[in-house]
């Protein structure tokens, strides 16, 4: 007899089953495409029960966690939409981190899209299970189906008085076929029992006492440790690296050059220093003696960035984004005109873990212990790298330390598995927060050189954005940095014109937390505010009578999605100014509405934004004082993402933890290129909003609409810069136009 080789998942099963316990019955299509995992693609195969499912006989339910926990509760959430719809108590319910699977379907996060591309087929999981547990119940007793019922872990029959727990069901319920889970029926919203009541996070215990579930806690036997010296210019190359005399240090296995590619968010060139441990490893490190090809990307600098946006604004745009109307002419004939240059810089993602792997490469196949945002790229990535199949790779998936968005590129697995591959032995590859900060993929800066006119009764007639950013190859835009056509308050004003120019650079950006909208917002909501101004109108007055004339029903735009753009509505990324009215006209209530009196020195400043599918706005009452120390006393926030909370709790969480990270970049987040370097290295240099400066209330209300759920993680956070900014100005009269406040002399109270 062969003997039989089980993953840690397949050995579940079994073992379910010799204990006489239920394993709902699963059918997969083994043709399906198991590589459509990129940025949120689904594999071919059908979402079904027995991938995510298994009953015990005591009744105890296990549930798979598909998707990467990175802090935003989706390993509680999705598995509470499968027990609800099985009917079975939370209690009963045991979660577990699945590895990357194409049988889970889509596995990623990023763009708050878990909750929307999940709500109903998690839920159908659920449903079909409890019809297969229900028939099975119905054979066995020989009643019909529609007599039975189920609640709390049991089939119940009313005429009878019978029931039976879920446990017991096992051989009849393995012997069906699961239906076609778009055919379950689903509960009425009314029924729900966990949909909808407040749930803690299932790691949280763990996390308190401090158990191992990160990736930074892995290890394997016979692991070895890495560190990587990668070049301080980005795309630079090694020349030549004392090499010998690192080998020669106490406990060092290993040192040698990796060439790398010229992918900046793949594998790069540097030097990679293996050892008993990883503070040998560090310790070695720090004599490596490195002459470095820097490459043209040392020519780069934030001081050289700025003089090119400046004299690239007198010129026309290098492309014309949208133009409607004659905005030169309404300008020509509007009441007021108003100037202003905007900026806002590159930041580093700068989550509490740093960037880490461990991984192991043996005859032909990788296997890597990781947290990652996107592990179906991160798998492709890791075999185009080493030379092998994706299929040869493995990928365990960890929770997450924090990441907004910096765990979407994998370079750091593709370090890893190299290193790993070159020593022939696992090692675990840890970065520095030195490292991680000094190579990130940072959110692009960005350039807004804007006028807008106002009539002699306050409306808006006219508006001109020159928008300056980076490009890496000269054609598109880089790292989620663009404003696009449809962007507020496009097709809402009749003369209306955004044109866009690049620079050429050479560091490495990509997606952050609310990817563009996190500085777009800044920018559009603060200009909104000097145009109310100018035009003697009461800001929250001022933006309801602009919602409430959209001028052009635009077709869907296709770069919207990646801002959370959805369908629905008749304007491009679902963007619907009904919804937008609600939470503004509710944060305008809860918060007073302007109508509060206040002392000299505090005021409230308000703002919008819609960005992946959520329509927020936010209300900030501020103090300032004269010298420049800001405290925000409130937040009011009003949030319309459909007509289901999945968990109250964790959804306000989101939104608390949007504000302070808003906070946090608002005030002193900024990272510096001087000479293609970053300059900022650690939190002494970046540093983060502390517990004594968050505001003492923050108030969240959700407007429910009848539109399916979106997801929390993302669009609270844009709106909270420009609403605190506008505040400043309400207190002082100094209008803020540069991120970060620290610039100008600002710091928390």
């Amino acid at each position: 007899m062969s003997p039989l080789a089980l993953d840690r998942r397949s050995f579940l099963r079994v073992s379910a089953l010799a204990g006489g316990g239920l394993v709902i019955a699963a059918y997969l299509d083994p043709v399906s495409d198991m590589f459509a995992q990129g940025q949120g693609g689904r594999g071919g195969a059908p979402l079904v029960p027995g991938v995510f499912i298994t009953i015990a006989r005591d009744g105890r339910v296990t549930i798979i966690g598909k998707n990467p926990e990175i802090g935003q509760g989706i390993k509680t959430t999705l598995p509470m939409l499968i027990a609800e719809e099985l009917d079975v108590d939370w209690s009963a319910v045991t979660v577990e981190q699945g590895d990357l699977d194409p049988k889970y379907g889509s596995q990623g996060a990023g763009g708050s899209t878990a909750v929307p591309q999940n709500w109903l087929p998690m839920r159908q999981v659920g449903a079909a299970a409890r019809q297969m547990l229900v028939s099975a119940a119905a054979s066995s007793w020989n009643v019909p189906e529609a007599e039975l019922t189920t609640a709390s872990g049991k089939v119940l029959h009313s005429t009878s008085k019978r029931s039976i727990g879920y446990g017991e069901l096992a051989d009849r319920a393995l012997a069906m076929t699961p239906p076609d889970p778009a055919s379950v029926k689903l509960k009425d919203p009314k029924d729900f029992k966990i949909i909808g009541k407040s749930t803690l996070g299932v790691d949280t215990p763990a996390i308190v006492v401090g158990k191992p579930l990160f990736s930074i806690d892995a290890t394997v036997p016979g692991m070895l440790y890495a560190v990587f010296q990668r070049c301080p210019v980005f795309g630079g190359k090694v020349a030549s690296a004392n090499l010998d005399q690192i080998k020669a240090m106490p406990g060092v296995k290993d040192a040698f050059v990796v060439e790398g590619g010229t992918a900046l968010n793949g594998l790069m060139g540097g030097v990679a220093v293996v050892a008993d441990s990883w503070w040998l490893a560090q310790k070695a490190r720090q004599q490596l003696n490195v002459t470095w090809n820097e490459g043209p990307t040392a020519n780069d600098s934030s001081e050289a960035f700025a003089a090119k946006a400046k004299a690239m604004s007198t010129d026309a745009p290098g492309q014309m984004t949208r133009k409607d109307g004659d905005p030169d002419a309404a300008l020509g004939g509007a009441a007021k005109v108003v100037e202003g240059a905007y900026f806002y810089p590159f930041l580093s993602h700068a989550p509490l873990e740093p960037m880490n792997a461990t991984a192991s490469y043996k005859d032909g196949k990788v296997e890597i212990w990781a947290g990652t945002q996107q592990p179906g790229s991160g798998r492709t990535l890791v075999a185009q790298t080493l030379g092998v199949q994706p299929s040869d790779v493995t990928i365990h998936m960890t929770r997450i330390g924090g990441c907004f968005g910096r765990r979407l590129a994998n370079d750091y697995l593709a370090e890893a598995a190299w290193i790993a591959k070159v020593v022939g032995v696992p090692v675990h590859l840890q970065w520095t927060r030195e490292d991680d900060m000094g190579h990130d993929q940072y959110r692009p800066a960005a350039f807004s050189f804007l006028k807008g006119g106002v009539d002699a009764s306050g409306t808006l007639v006219a508006w001109k954005n020159h928008f300056v950013t980076f490009t890496l190859d000269g054609q598109r835009v880089t790292g989620s940095g663009a404003v696009t056509a449809s962007e507020f308050p496009a097709r809402f004003v009749p003369n209306y014109q955004l044109g866009t120019s690049m620079i050429q650079f050479g560091v490495p950006t990509g997606p952050m937390r609310a990817p563009g909208s996190n500085g777009i917002a800044f920018v559009m909501q603060s200009f909104i505010d000097e145009l109310a101004h100018a035009g003697g109108q009461d800001p929250i007055a001022f933006r309801l009578a602009l919602l409430s004339n959209p001028l052009i029903q635009a077709a869907p735009d296709p770069n919207a999605a990646g801002r959370g753009g959805g369908a629905g509505g008749a304007f491009a990324g679902g963007w619907d100014p009904s919804r937008m009215r609600g939470v503004l006209e509710l944060v305008r209530d809860k918060s007073g509405g302007g109508k509060t009196k206040l002392p000299a020195g505090t005021a409230m400043g308000v703002a919008f934004h819609q960005s992946h599918a959520g329509f927020f706005a936010e209300v900030a009452e501020v103090s300032v004082d004269p010298a420049k120390k800001v405290r925000v006393n409130r937040v009011w926030v009003a949030a319309d993402v459909g007509r289901q909370i999945v968990n109250p709790i964790n959804a306000e969480a989101q939104i608390q933890s949007s504000i302070i990270d808003g906070m946090s970049q608002l005030m002193s987040y900024e990272i510096t290129i001087n000479k293609g370097r970053a300059m900022e290295g650690n939190y002494d240099e970046y540093e983060p909003v502390r517990i004594s400066q968050a505001p003492k209330e923050i108030h969240v209300d959700f407007l429910l609409s009848d539109n399916n759920p979106t997801g929390l993680g993302e669009p609270a956070l844009p709106p909270i810069l420009p609403a605190i900014a506008n505040a400043i100005f309400a207190a002082t009269g100094q209008r803020i136009r540069t991120l970060p406040l620290a610039k100008s002399g600002y710091s928390w109270a």
